[in-house]
């Protein structure tokens, strides 16, 4: 049965059994709503709100049609996320400078799931806006969560034969793009120390050492706060832009032990408030990938953890 074709009841019902049943269900697997949601959009709010959507709309479900209650939940999620994706899509297109997903702190033995720590990872998230929306909800839902074609392919109106071919196709694309090493959160960090203590002491030579050739520096301010309008790429424009990009403020970095989206992060703090996150993407022991998100209104789930699943 379609999810558009359910019996419905009254939004004033009183919490019945029915509800209460629903109810249960629906918290137990919140938090993987939430990360279904969170990996297709990039935006912590907007994943939110979906789930809001989701949870008014579970509401009204006949839970006497429904077999798989976990699925079914999933399925609702990704419609409504594919809607709001191509919203979003359209106000990404008057936003100001360079758009990055928004950062969550996440528990540090996120960063000991493999699975979950690179589904999550900024670097990947980055790789995933360049798909389109269907292909994003398929890639998301087949790789990071193990679902099959046949239940993607009712979630996204497909064909089961469309779905194992979209697949395809958004595999090679990311594989193209993702980060080439798998790499340990322990190397990461050491890493990530190097960049701090040159960071901290403006060592020019030692931001050298720790950057890859042809790393690139992504920064997003959202119009808000200043940051580079486009990419930057190289290390000595890199370096020279860190250095320089310090002026007189009071900086203090945050322990690179805070796990941001599964991975060693640096939190900044300018005179004792946030400034933004640094995720970084490391290969080879050193760092291909700066991301560095300032925007205010995307530093709102850096002080508290955010509980990520992939079951």
């Amino acid at each position: 049965m379609s999810e558009h074709s359910e019996p419905t009841t009254g939004a004033a019902e009183p919490l019945d059994g029915r509800m209460d049943s629903a109810t249960e269900a629906f918290v137990a697997h919140r938090n993987l709503l939430f990360t279904v949601a969170y990996e297709m959009l990039g935006s912590a709010a907007d994943a939110e709100d979906v789930l809001q959507e989701t949870w008014l709309r579970w509401m009204k479900v006949d839970m006497g049609q429904v077999r798989d209650q976990r699925a079914y939940l999933v399925r609702i999620t990704t419609r409504r996320s594919l809607d709001r994706l191509r919203t979003m899509n359209r106000r990404k297109e008057d936003y100001v400078g360079s758009w990055l997903p928004e950062p969550l702190l996440t528990a540090p033995d996120v960063a000991e799931d493999v699975e979950l720590a690179e589904s999550v990872s900024m670097a990947l998230m980055i790789v995933l806006e360049t798909l389109s929306p269907t292909e994003r909800a398929v890639f998301v839902l087949r790789e990071a969560f193990g679902i099959s074609h046949d239940e993607i392919a009712a979630a996204v109106g497909k064909s089961p034969a469309a779905v194992r071919q979209i697949a395809h196709r958004a595999r090679e694309h990311v594989d193209a793009r993702r980060p080439r090493e798998e790499v340990a959160p322990n190397q990461a960090r050491a890493v990530l120390e190097s960049f701090q203590r040159a960071f901290e002491t403006r060592d020019l030579q030692g931001l050298l050492d720790v950057l890859a050739p042809e790393v690139v520096l992504i920064s997003d301010g959202g119009g808000i706060k200043r940051a580079s309008p486009r990419p930057i790429t190289g290390a000595g424009k890199v370096a020279r832009f860190i250095v320089g990009g310090l002026g007189k403020a009071r900086v203090a970095l945050t322990s690179v032990h805070t796990v941001v989206n599964g991975n060693p992060a640096i939190v900044l703090r300018v005179n004792g408030e946030i400034d933004g996150v640094i995720a970084v993407r490391v290969e080879h022991a050193r760092i291909t990938g700066l991301y560095y998100v300032r925007n205010p209104q995307k530093l709102t789930r850096v002080e508290s953890e955010t509980p990520l699943t992939l079951t």
